[in-house]
Parts: C-alpha cells; structure tokens; sequence
C-alpha cells in the first residue's frame, strides 16, 4: 500500500503539518493541476483562501516527465546540467517553451486569479509532491514577486535529500522525506490525471477572498 490514497488524502495529512495556519489570513497557492486537489484539501480543512499558482515544466526532449526547468509568471529556471544531461540544443530548448508558454497562457486564463494582494499575508504552495523541484520553484519564485509577508513550500513527499534552494522560501515543510524517491506517484494508490474541469470546480468552490483589507493588513 503506497503512503496515500489520494491527493485528498494527501492533503488532510498535509493540513495536520499546516496547523498552526488554520483560520490565519493565509492562502493555499495549489500548483496545478493535481496539487490543486492537495491544496483544495489543505484550504478546507484549514478554513483558508485558494487560489492556483499556474507553473509549467520544461520537459526533456524524449523524456517530458524529466524537468530540465521550468517557467511561471515572470520566472523562467533552467538547469544547465539537466539540458546537458538530456542532449537539448538551444533550438529543443526553445521549442519547449514556445510550447509550455502558450499551455502557462491558456491555463492562467482558465482557472483565473482570485487571490489578488498577498501584501501582509503568507502563501502556501502546495503541490502533491516535488521530485526536481523545478515547478515547486517556479511557483515560489513567481509568488514572491507579489510580496507576501512569508512564503511557504508544503508538499506531502519529496526526496529525503531534496531542499529548495537558498531564499526561495521562508519554510518548507514535508511531512514524508523518503529516501528511495524515484516518483511522486509511487506514493499514491490513485495517482490519474486531473482535468482542467476539476481544477476550475474546486477553485470556484472554494471561499476565496473572504479576508478583509483589515485582516490582510495584520
């Protein structure tokens, strides 16, 4: 049996890490599409706002599902290392993110911004899991753009060995560290993809929003 059920249960698990945020003036920033569940689950069980933080990954030509860097609003990461390891050319480089920009535009567009000023408030990024970093990075990066009072990585598994780099966060929290980590999906028994449909229905289900200019202020 793998650690989680689901991304829901993953996130119930998370939100018991995230305690000491609940009925705060935080938002849960869900990284999507699957960490928007996990995040959907943290806001509920939390009493807090949700919104999305849409990041896409730079996938190595051959081998998408292996991050070489990735791009968010403002933030473009690309690992040297990882383009050698794959053999991409600038050209391969930049035909991928020719391609994931134009899938950033179409999915900012779809789930929409709800959260507009995070100035006093803390951001939790939620993902269901981080295995480069690449995309949990991105989104950190593009959050602090909008200058939160603190920002927050929390996802429920990771490499034992995995942390985000120097100033990228204020706190990463991971509740499972696991040390033979090959993919996030080797700790969920359903791990299926999910839709556009799905993100869009929980963000408009979520209370987003609710905290006062007062309360964003504290």
């Amino acid at each position: 049996m793998a650690l989680f059920a689901d991304r829901r249960a993953a996130g119930r698990e998370l939100a018991t890490a995230l305690e000491r945020w609940h009925g705060t003036d935080a938002v849960v920033f869900g990284i999507p599409r699957g960490g928007v569940v996990v995040a959907a689950a943290v806001a509920e069980a939390l009493a807090l706002d949700l919104d999305a933080v849409v990041v896409r990954k730079l996938g190595a030509s051959g081998h998408e599902e292996f991050a070489v860097g990735a791009i968010a609003d403002g933030v473009r990461i690309v690992t040297p290392g990882a383009v050698r390891w794959a053999g991409m050319s600038a050209r391969d480089l930049k035909r991928v993110e020719a391609t994931e920009r134009d899938e950033l535009t179409r999915r900012t567009d779809a789930y929409g911004a709800r959260v507009a000023d995070l100035s006093g408030r803390t951001a939790l990024v939620v993902d269901d899991g981080v295995a480069t970093g690449a995309s949990a990075v991105a989104a950190c990066q593009a959050l602090r753009l909008r200058d939160p009072d603190r920002l927050v990585l929390a996802v429920p598994v990771a490499p034992e060995s995995w942390e985000p780099p120097p100033g990228a966060v204020d706190e990463f929290v991971c509740p499972h560290r696991e040390p033979d980590f090959w993919a996030v999906g080797q700790y969920y028994d359903d791990f299926g993809q999910t839709s556009d449909a799905e993100v869009v229905a929980l963000l408009n289900a979520a209370p987003a929003g609710s905290a006062t200019d007062e309360d964003a202020g504290r």
